[in-house]
């Protein structure tokens, strides 16, 4: 059979079109169901999160947690004891960051992801190079599934954005589940609280 002769038989041999769902509904949970799933779901996917009231409260984790030769890094302008960067720098030099905070535009309860854009990153590269990873979520930004998410970003103008769920995971090799193998070796929500 030639290639010809193949490709017209994929052709004659298409599935009927169908309609897509004029609107698809889903369940809308009452808001405290929506944040205590999105706190399940970033525990289950190897994350954490801690509950803040303010945005000092971040101050405060650091300072129990990381060492003050430690590099850390961030983009909002509420935290100010921080590696300062401009974000023209080469990737290569924010390589040895320990700990990166970012601010994001909403989260989304069934798979513990988080939305960031460019602007927020302050470097694309480094939010996936960090040794530690953090987000900052407002328990009011949090939505219940990726229908909900992509509803609100259909119409924006965003550049580059991503969504990130968790720390970086591989199991590919015998199974083994490995964290931080191609990206943060953790990640910590900070939910903000209303």
């Amino acid at each position: 059979m030639s290639r010809a002769q193949i490709l017209a038989a994929v052709l004659n041999n298409q599935p009927l079109e169908t309609l897509l769902p004029a609107d698809l509904e889903f369940d809308s949970p009452s808001k405290d169901l929506v944040i205590e799933k999105f706190v399940e779901t970033i525990t289950m996917i190897g994350g954490q999160v801690i509950k803040i009231k303010s945005l000092q409260d971040i101050e405060n984790y650091i300072s129990e947690n990381y060492l003050p030769e430690n590099r850390i890094l961030s983009q909002l302008t509420e935290l100010t004891n921080y590696y300062k960067f401009s974000g023209d720098e080469s990737p290569h030099e924010l390589e040895n960051t320990d700990f990166a905070v970012f601010n994001t535009h909403f989260a989304v309860a069934e798979n513990g992801a988080v939305w960031i854009t460019e602007d927020q990153m302050g470097h694309r590269v480094l939010p996936f190079i960090t040794q530690h990873l953090a987000m900052v979520v407002k328990a009011e930004n949090i939505v219940a599934n990726m229908h909900q998410a992509y509803k609100i970003i259909e119409n924006q103008d965003y550049g580059f954005g991503t969504f990130i769920a968790g720390p970086s995971k591989t199991a590919d090799i015998e199974q083994s589940l490995v964290l931080g193998a191609h990206g943060a070796r953790s990640m910590t929500i900070f939910l903000l609280e209303n």
